[in-house]
Order: C-alpha cells, then sequence, then structure tokens
C-alpha cells in the first residue's frame, strides 16, 4: 500500500515528466572540463547523457531493494511487489522505451526474513520508490534512454565489495534485518553524493534548469533514504555492540579510498568535500560543543562538518565505488562488481 510519502512523489513525479516531456527538444552540448573525464575518455556531453549516468545508478539501486523487498528484479515483479504498488507488467529496461533488457543477476539473493516491521516498511517503501525513479528517469529521456547494463545485486558482488572493505570474505544483505540496512548503506550514500556531483555539469538552458530540478527532487529523495539507513543502524547497534556500526565505518573508509583513488573534478567545492564520508560512530562517541559545553552527537548527516555541505563526487569517484576500483585506469571503460560489463552510456 501506498504511504503518505510515496504518494506525494508520484504527484512530484507527475509534475516533472510534464515540464521533462515539454522541454525534451533542447538538450545543449557541453565541454567537459579535463579534470572531470570518466573513465572513459569524454570530450562532449548533453544534459540527457547527465540523466542517463544517473538512470544506470537508479537501475542498481531499485533492483537491490526490489529483491530484498520482495524477491524479484523491476522488469519481472511478484505478487508481494505488485500489491505493494509496483507496475504489473513491470519496469522497462530496455534502450528508449522497450520494455525487455538484461535482466539483474540475483545469484544467492532472496527477500529478507524482515523481523522488525519498520525495516520490512523501509524496504518496501524505497523498493517502490527507486523503481519510481527509473521510470520518471526513463520518461524524462524518452526514446534517448539508455538500456539496463548488466548489473550483479547477488551475494557474490556483495562479497567481493565486503571482502575489498575488510568484512570478511562472504557477506549477504538479504540474510537479516541488520545485513540489509549495512547493504543499503553502501548505495545511499553515493547516490546522494553523485547528484550532487552531476548538478554543476547540467546546462543553464531553460531545459537544463528542468532537468536540474528534477534532479534535485530525486536527490532530496536519496537524502531521505540515507538519513533513514544512518538512524536506524544507530538505533538497533547504538553502542556497536553487535559490529554493525564497524561494518560501516569499513565500508565508508572503502568508499573515501577508492574516490581519492582518481582525481577530483572541477568546478571546485569546498575543500574536503570530494571523496570524504562521515561514517557512523557508537552513540556518543563523537561530539561538538554547543554553548560552551560538549554534547554527544551522531553522525546522521554525512556532509562537511565546517560547511555541512553535502559531499559531492565526480562521475569518476562514483565509477571507481561501483566498480570497485574499475575506474582508476583512464581511457578505459570501468567495470566490476556491481557493473560487471560497465555502465550504458557516455559516462561509463
Amino acid at each position: 500500500m501506498a504511504t503518505q510519502e510515496t504518494k506525494q512523489l508520484d504527484n512530484i513525479i507527475a509534475s516533472r515528466r510534464a515540464m521533462l516531456v515539454g522541454g525534451g527538444a533542447a538538450l545543449a552540448a557541453l565541454a567537459l572540463a579535463p579534470a572531470a573525464k570518466a573513465a572513459t575518455t569524454v570530450t562532449t556531453f548533453t544534459d540527457a547523457d547527465i540523466l542517463n549516468f544517473a538512470l544506470n545508478l537508479e537501475y542498481l539501486e531499485a533492483n537491490f531493494y526490489y529483491v530484498a523487498a520482495f524477491g524479484c528484479t523491476i522488469n519481472a515483479p511478484n505478487a508481494a511487489a505488485i500489491a505493494a504498488g509496483a507496475p504489473s507488467a513491470g519496469i522497462g529496461i530496455g534502450a528508449g522505451t522497450t520494455a525487455a533488457g538484461t535482466a539483474a543477476t540475483t545469484g544467492g539473493a532472496t527477500m529478507v526474513p524482515f523481523a522488525i516491521p519498520a525495516v520490512r516498511a523501509y524496504a518496501t517503501e524505497t523498493a517502490i520508490e527507486e523503481g519510481k525513479h527509473v521510470i520518471f528517469l526513463r520518461s524524462a529521456l524518452g526514446s534517448g534512454a539508455v538500456a539496463q547494463p548488466a548489473i550483479d545485486v547477488s551475494t557474490v558482488a556483495f562479497s567481493a565489495a565486503a571482502s575489498a572493505a575488510g568484512i570478511g570474505p562472504a557477506f549477504n544483505p538479504y540474510s537479516s534485518d541488520a545485513n540489509f540496512l549495512v547493504g543499503a548503506y553502501i548505495f545511499e550514500d553515493v547516490g546522494v553524493t553523485a547528484y550532487h556531483g552531476a548538478a554543476p555539469l547540467i546546462s543553464t538552458t531553460p531545459t537544463g534548469k528542468t532537468y536540474l530540478q528534477a534532479a534535485a527532487s530525486i536527490l532530496a529523495v536519496e537524502a531521505y533514504h540515507a538519513g533513514l539507513i544512518r538512524t536506524t543502524i544507530n538505533g538497533l547497534d547504538p553502542n556497536n555492540v553487535a559490529g554493525y556500526i564497524t561494518l560501516t565505518q569499513q565500508i565508508s573508509a572503502l568508499r573515501a579510498k577508492l574516490s581519492k583513488a582518481v582525481a577530483p573534478t572541477s568546478p571546485a567545492f569546498p575543500t574536503g568535500t570530494y571523496g570524504d564520508d562521515i561514517p557512523l560512530t557508537a552513540s556518543g562517541s563523537t561530539t561538538y560543543s554547543l554553548e560552551g559545553s560538549t554534547q554527544p552527537a551522531t553522525t546522521i548527516v554525512n556532509a562537511a562538518q565546517d560547511t555541512v555541505i553535502a559531499f559531492s563526487r565526480t562521475t569518476t569517484q562514483v565509477l571507481n565505488i561501483v566498480t570497485g576500483g574499475g575506474a582508476a585506469t583512464a581511457g578505459t571503460k570501468a567495470t566490476g562488481v556491481f557493473f560487471p560489463s560497465g555502465l550504458n552510456g557516455t559516462f561509463s
């Protein structure tokens, strides 16, 4: 059943789609600054290329949440997904408006055996919302939408990421409420930084401004998701007794390491916002000085502490995270981990 937030998202999507379709013919090509080149050499790009980069990431997130919440992929909804609000015919994953395409790899992945109603509710709502992000972007791009690339949300892919983070040789985000949240933690903060990093690349044409407004709307929802994940993990293990905060710290460290393995982009943002990550900490272990006294603080907001501006990552830095270091070599398509054959589109 649709929640109030989901209904509000429906309204946002409907209004944004009308604006995007109305101005979809006026995409302007821009010169890409050398420092902002993706793993493959990019000399020019359009606003549509930027939205397609976002669409690749939304394909990934939507499939992960669909499997976790319902046990299916976005293109082949089961009864549970349809009952929650998924389109009965599935979400298109082919190029343009074509429905059929390459389905996500899900080996070992199953619907999470949720024991906590609040976590189940979060997974269900987020799955539907991420699916609607895919629908929204595909509708906005129309015939220019890229097909879903080969996406791997299997336990093998997550184990590879976990191994790189030093968590261990095996990790299954579908095995429990807490593991699901840790798996979601991998993606959500990256989505926020990706939309922030892409914003300065969108043109200042009327259509570009419309795209920017739409991207800002999606970024806001992704930030809600990221904050909720951090809040819930802190709530489940506030003192790190079970070690889940340690797991998130290891993930944060890996994301920062992969981000900093490639050059930041231009235009520059405030010092310290590129490639950084504020990991979760045990309850009371982080403090702020407020009105002359020291107060315990959370790390729910993943932002630069001096400016409280959300972190930003370039397309190359994001690629390097989701492919496990595949974007570190300039001029080579980034492949690996969640995108074993790379992304589709200009930024790949």
